[in-house]
């Protein structure tokens, strides 16, 4: 629905004749004032169609998501055009193998990014799942308006794309450490280095992790049995 604009348009004609009339005054001050009170108007005229087209972006690109705990997102197999954004709550990375074997490859939390990766490595489907692991809510993005600048090479866009790389990078510092912690070779090892990195992390000897025991052991990829011997085991020590 077209906005009504007849009640601006009126108000605008009649400064416009107020102007005109003014810009004969004979002060060269008052005609000096008009001028710029067009020079104004004309400023505030083009920062509204750029706020216009700017909204006009948002709307075509991002999608604000609410979420429940345990909701799938994204699925496997789906485009990976996507690009989300966390901004409540927290979702988990899922990978399952052929055999239904399930490691998590990431915790994700407010602030913080997930699908980055395969929308800019151009990968047509999503090869791991998206389930929230709490209840919040999820921007989502198309990829295609953050890999290339829109023509107006506007103030929003530009932000958008700096605020992106940003938290690209910051994701690839997680899988960096995920990847360290999962290279150790023993069950022992690859606990005692996540807890380390917690504990580096938060800044604090006693502190909290974001997953229960089947799920840390779905991270750190080793068998859950294992891992609650190594726990018992560190609880005794």
């Amino acid at each position: 629905m077209k906005e009504d604009t007849t009640y601006n348009d009126i108000r605008e004609k009649s400064l416009l004749a107020w102007l005109d009339e003014m810009e004969q005054h004979e002060d060269i001050a008052v005609r000096g004032g008009v001028r710029l009170c067009r020079e104004y108007m004309q400023y505030l005229k083009e920062k509204n169609v750029q706020l216009g087209k700017e909204n006009e972006l948002k709307n075509q690109y991002l999608k604000k998501m609410a979420m429940k705990k345990g909701q799938t997102l994204l699925h496997e197999g789906d485009s990976a055009e996507s690009i989300g954004i966390v901004l409540e709550g927290a979702v988990q990375i899922l990978r399952e193998d052929y055999f239904g074997n399930r490691s998590i490859m990431g915790h994700i939390g407010p602030r913080q990014l997930f699908g980055e990766s395969y929308a800019f490595a151009g990968t047509k489907t999503l090869p791991v799942s998206v389930v929230a692991d709490a209840d919040g809510s999820v921007l989502m993005i198309d990829s295609r308006s953050i890999s290339s600048c829109c023509a107006n090479v506007c103030e929003f866009h530009n932000r958008m794309i700096e605020n992106m790389l940003r938290l690209v990078a910051t994701h690839n510092l997680m899988l960096h450490q995920k990847i360290h912690i999962t290279s150790k070779r023993t069950t022992r090892e690859k606990l005692m280095a996540y807890l380390m990195n917690q504990m580096k992390l938060q800044n604090a000897n006693s502190f909290t992790i974001p997953y229960d025991r089947q799920e840390l052991a779905d991270y750190l990829e080793v068998d859950r049995s294992g891992l609650s011997n190594e726990i018992s085991k560190l609880r005794r020590e």
